[in-house]
């Protein structure tokens, strides 16, 4: 099922991303983590594809796994910074004998390496060049897009970045998904603000629950998120108790959910860092909300 065909009602949808192993030996443990989120019955999941396609080996297998095995719609994340255009048409043509009819269609991260070499040589520069490929392609995917309510790390202010965006949109995305936020007032101005430049696509809130506090520093490192006091004082004060920090951390996400609910955001997708068990408290505290 194409994702963009459940994101227009009034029930609120919770779904999950997930990721791929980092090597080979990790991939039992990763798929028996995928599979017990699956189990859960999320309204979708997502399955990453690393920088360079780092840890794209198994992205398909997993994605694939979870649609056939636990009928769980998915969508596979690709990236396209490093790649050439002959790998992106190999792998969209490995999309469609898999029966993925759901892309998230990014970048990638600037890794040293590219960060070195000569832009010229890039095949592809940006995501839109991504989107506009996988829109020509004869695979008839839903597309979907990232956002950033806080702005992308690389714009220059919020204007250009939405300028960006809605050319993305233009060429093809179906709907967006936010990077992580703390706070939800970030994401009310955002919305405020992309729908007055006209982009009306669906947008999924994105969620991070912060289980440890060593997930802060890296939070703020890849996304630049902005860190509420409330939030700070949460992990002030459990940061150093592994069980009550991550107690405290489920709850915080909890609440920005039922917030975003009740301002009528019915999509959240949650960065679930293959943790089943996070995921099913999440669900169950959003039980009677959901209606499960």
């Amino acid at each position: 099922m194409k994702i963009i065909e459940t994101l227009c009602d009034d029930k609120l949808r919770i779904s999950f991303e997930v990721f791929p192993p980092k090597a080979d030996s990790a991939f039992e443990s990763v798929k028996i983590a995928t599979e017990e989120i699956a189990a859960l019955k999320p309204a979708f999941m997502s399955v990453t594809y690393g920088a360079g396609g780092g840890t794209s080996k198994y992205t398909l297998d997993i994605a694939k796994n979870i649609k056939e095995e636990y009928s769980v719609s998915t969508i596979a994340h690709l990236t396209c910074i490093s790649s050439t255009k002959e790998t992106v048409k190999k792998q969209i043509e490995n999309m469609k004998s898999a029966g993925i009819k759901n892309v998230l269609a990014l970048r990638g991260d600037l890794t040293p390496e590219l960060l070195a070499s000569d832009r010229n040589t890039w095949q592809y520069k940006n995501a839109v060049d991504l989107v506009r490929e996988l829109k020509a392609s004869d695979g008839d995917f839903c597309i979907g897009g990232a956002c950033y309510p806080e702005v992308h790390p690389e714009s220059r202010n919020q204007k250009e970045d939405i300028l960006y965006l809605k050319e993305k949109v233009d060429a093809g995305c179906d709907f967006l998904t936010t990077q992580m936020f703390f706070d939800n007032n970030l994401l009310y101005n955002f919305l405020y603000k992309i729908r007055e430049k006209g982009i009306t696509v669906p947008v999924i809130a994105g969620i991070m629950p912060i289980t440890n506090a060593n997930q802060v520093e890296r939070a703020i490192k890849l996304s630049g998120s902005f860190m509420p006091n409330r939030f700070k004082s949460i992990v002030d004060k459990f940061g150093n108790d592994a069980e009550a920090m991550k107690q405290a951390g489920i709850a915080y996400a909890t609440d920005q959910i039922i917030d975003l609910f009740a301002n009528n955001i019915t999509n959240v997708h949650v960065y679930s860092m293959n943790k089943p068990d996070v995921a099913k408290k999440i669900l169950d505290n959003l039980s009677a909300i959901i209606g499960k």
